[in-house]
């Protein structure tokens, strides 16, 4: 602007600028914006020069108009420049998806077809001595559909802590540490004592990465709506022939992914709950949708609190690979 190189004016403008910045406002003269003037030097500055120009010298009358004309300038240049500054994004608002009984139904039975065979590497942490050999532990798992699996534990040091596998209706237990190797029926487990129910516990745990929990042909469901989430009812015969409920599974409704699930006896007591968060996609691009958006998602985190108050688990998967083809040493023997 053509009066910041005007001659002669320097002296008066830094004496105007003091006398500016020293003196209190007069009553009755116009409102200052001071978050635009106190924002910086610079703008300061610049309605000290303005008033002298426009002023002219005129005394305390001049000197008010050229206040006037000073700040009405600065907030014509400066307004716009500060508005465009930080523009306002507006929050981006997230979709609640609709869904039915039979779509939550299809997509459990859709989420355990896209897992044919799985290899996956997690870390292990154990609170409240739910199982007796460790605190912390490496983990290495194998699963072959429909219900061959073999869980591996290691120490942080690479020294076997125990052997897991279960294959049709048969299961097998070795315990390098203790030298003993224990097998029977998934539906009684009753040789393996105290290792029972943390065992059962995991593989629990592991079905929300499987995909194992779905809707068997005896069981009935129903469905609630809580705000951003469904919840799932299953509920089958029990032996006495009455139908009690036996689980609840959460839908987060943005993803219809299950984020949440809760195990229940007989008596309708939570047995135990298991959390699914973290979760990405694995398989690369030909895996089979999860999703309804092309890529197979499974959680890489899995908190599991026993309802017995015995205890918790968390699992932490560093790798997943599904559907390669395992060898059967892969999947050990019962």
């Amino acid at each position: 602007m053509w009066f910041w190189r005007r001659k002669g004016t320097s002296g008066r403008a830094s004496v105007q600028a003091q006398r500016v910045g020293s003196h209190p406002p007069t009553p009755g003269a116009p409102r200052r914006i001071d978050y635009l003037v106190e924002c910086a030097r610079w703008p300061c500055a610049v309605e000290a020069r303005l008033t002298l120009i426009f002023s002219g010298g005129a005394g305390a009358r001049g000197e008010k108009r050229g206040r006037r004309w000073a700040l009405l300038l600065i907030c014509f240049f400066l307004v716009p420049v500060f508005s465009s500054c930080a523009p306002v994004t507006p929050r981006e608002e997230f979709r609640l998806k609709q869904a039915t009984v039979e779509e939550l139904t299809a997509l459990l039975s859709q989420r355990e077809a896209a897992i044919q065979t799985m290899k996956g590497l997690f870390s292990a942490k154990v609170r409240g001595g739910i199982i007796p050999i460790a605190s912390r532990m490496e983990g290495a798992l194998y699963y072959r559909r429909p219900n061959a699996m073999r869980l591996r534990g290691f120490t942080a040091v690479g020294s076997e802590l125990f052997e897991f596998v279960q294959t049709e209706d048969q299961f097998r237990l070795r315990l390098p540490t203790m030298g003993r190797v224990l097998s029977g029926s998934p539906s009684d487990m009753s040789e393996m004592g105290k290792l029972a129910r943390p065992f059962q516990l995991s593989v629990w745990a592991m079905g929300g990465v499987l995909g194992t929990g779905t809707i068997a042909k005896d069981e009935t469901v129903a469905l609630v709506e809580e705000g951003e989430r469904y919840r799932l009812e299953v509920s089958g015969p029990s032996p006495n022939g009455a139908q009690t409920m036996r689980r609840r599974l959460w839908f987060e409704r943005q993803t219809l992914l299950v984020v949440r699930e809760d195990r229940l006896t007989e008596s309708g007591a939570v047995e135990a709950t298991i959390e699914y968060e973290d979760f990405r996609a694995i398989g690369g691009a030909e895996a089979i949708s999860s999703a309804g958006d092309g890529r197979l998602l499974r959680p890489f985190k899995i908190s599991l609190e026993d309802g017995k108050g015995q205890g918790s688990v968390q699992v932490t998967f560093h790798e997943m690979i599904p559907n390669q083809p395992l060898a059967a040493a892969d999947l050990g023997q019962v």
